[in-house]
């Protein structure tokens, strides 16, 4: 009992020696930890209906990962669009249709709810519609722009 008692603690002890290190290694590369409250968040207009911000990271700096909210009335509707680097689009509340292409067509939009995911390869025009207030987050490597398909 005891042997495997001192086996369990050295395991822990390990265990926590591993992640102190890694966040050391972090600061020193600095990239401390951080935490981002939802009442912290900073909210900027993107259009009517719809608001954005920057989690962490730098969207538009070449290599660094970034995060990024987005967050829309019910009925917005985010026209086609697409970006020169890869999106990661990930559904927190409410419910969006995302639809591919340079045309909006709700018949040929999938819908997401809370929880869903979608990855969109760079250059990909596609479009969003919000069915009810909804929040997604985008998160993906610089540098991010979007590119607005003319109609």
């Amino acid at each position: 009992m005891k042997t495997r008692t001192l086996l369990v603690m050295t395991f822990a002890l390990l265990l926590f020696s591993l992640a102190f290190a890694q966040g050391a290694r972090d600061e020193k590369a600095g990239r401390p930890h951080s935490y981002v409250l939802p009442d912290a968040i900073k909210w900027q207009p993107l259009m009517a209906g719809a608001e954005i911000a920057v989690i962490s990271g730098n969207p538009s700096k070449e290599g660094e990962e970034f995060v990024m909210r987005i967050r829309a009335k019910a009925g917005t509707k985010i026209p086609p669009h697409w970006h020169p680097t890869d999106e990661h689009f990930t559904v927190l509340k409410g419910t969006l249709f995302a639809g591919m292409g340079e045309k909006m067509d709700g018949v040929v939009a999938q819908e997401m709810t809370a929880g869903a995911y979608a990855f969109l390869p760079k250059n990909m025009a596609h479009f969003i519609i919000a069915k009810e207030d909804s929040e997604a987050q985008i998160h993906g490597v610089g540098p991010f722009k979007t590119v607005w398909v003319k109609q």
